[in-house]
């Protein structure tokens, strides 16, 4: 089934099942108001969203069914509990620790990298992204996430996999001039990682049918920028660690609690040819092969687009589609 959250009833929004070729949906206020309370009771609620959403498929003529239009959604879950990304495309980091001279340990293919997003403030697949100043270094970053039910701590990979829930795709916005100082200071990302924007919708894996396997998603991540195709890696090859061993990972030391959404860090291939899924490895690219980057930052006014497709050509999440602007003063 196919769930998104429409802006209206509050800060987090009303749940509505969605139909799978993202025409029509519907809202579902006696099984769950929210996504959260959804996830917050997720074994008792999914199958009665599941029979909703099977009923939407056979008939549109009920009064309460309507027309799905993405520019009316908030991200699947407008504020979350926690945001965890992972960059579980190892081949990604080494080429740009590469790219600046900088060695890459060994652990790093053995030991997955996390940080802790902010998460009280996501942002809607059309919504507007505002930035204070392009001189910031304005970058996107094309990845699939999954939102879990509650996780036990100590959680092993093969366990994990079953906690997965929805798959939803991101733009993990970051501001790659302001990456450098805040590293310096040994202490994580903070203002180089502005609010995150997802998908429209969010899908449990088996609406991904074959290509969600080794709870990875096999499948390419289509990016634009200004109506340009940018890149097409697909985000099951090359994933040095899979979804459950990226929760695996994040159990060590604690509980997830339901909603906590788990992203995949920047999608990558080793094979160039597909592009890339963010402006850093493209300009790490370009700083190897000719001694400098060519290819700037995003500036205020350009649009960002961002988009899977099943074997038929249909898109799955919908598509992310969000303008850079200047913040207001």
């Amino acid at each position: 089934m196919k769930l998104a959250t429409l802006r209206r009833g509050g800060r987090d929004g009303r749940l509505v099942v969605v139909s799978c070729d993202l025409t029509r949906c519907q809202l579902v206020p006696g099984i769950a108001p929210t996504l959260q309370a959804a996830l917050d009771d997720w074994a008792t609620v999914a199958p009665r969203l599941a029979e909703r959403a099977a009923a939407l498929e056979l008939t549109d003529s009920q009064a309460d069914v309507m027309p799905f239009d993405a520019t009316q959604c908030a991200a699947p879950l407008p504020r979350a509990y926690q945001w965890v990304d992972g960059s579980a495309y190892v081949n990604h980091v080494e080429l740009v620790r590469k790219a600046r001279g900088a060695e890459m340990p060994a652990s790093f293919w053995t030991d997955p990298l996390v940080y802790q997003g902010g998460s009280d403030d996501l942002a809607g697949a059309r919504d507007d992204v505002p930035f204070a100043d392009a001189a910031w270094g304005i970058d996107l970053e094309a990845e699939v996430a999954v939102l879990v039910d509650d996780v036990p701590m100590g959680v092993a990979a093969d366990a994990a996999a079953g906690h997965i829930k929805l798959l939803a795709l991101v733009n993990d916005w970051s501001l790659r001039n302001l990456i450098p100082g805040e590293l310096s200071k040994g202490f994580g990302f903070y203002q180089s990682k502005p609010a995150t924007a997802f998908s429209p919708v969010a899908v449990t894996p088996d609406e991904l049918g074959p290509a969600w396997r080794d709870s990875k998603v096999h499948l390419p991540l289509v990016s634009r920028i200004n109506g340009v195709e940018f890149g097409h890696p697909d985000a099951g090859i090359d994933m040095t660690f899979n979804f459950a061993q990226l929760i695996a990972h994040v159990t060590k030391t604690r509980r997830l609690a339901a909603g906590t959404i788990v992203g995949s860090g920047t999608v990558s291939n080793y094979d160039r040819s597909r592009g890339s899924s963010c402006l850093a490895e493209k300009r790490a690219l370009e700083q190897l092969e000719f001694g400098s980057p060519r290819t700037p930052f995003l500036q205020f006014g350009d649009q960002v687009a961002i988009e899977m497709f099943d074997a038929e050509g249909h898109s799955i999440f919908g598509a992310l589609v969000n303008r850079v602007v200047r913040a207001a003063a």
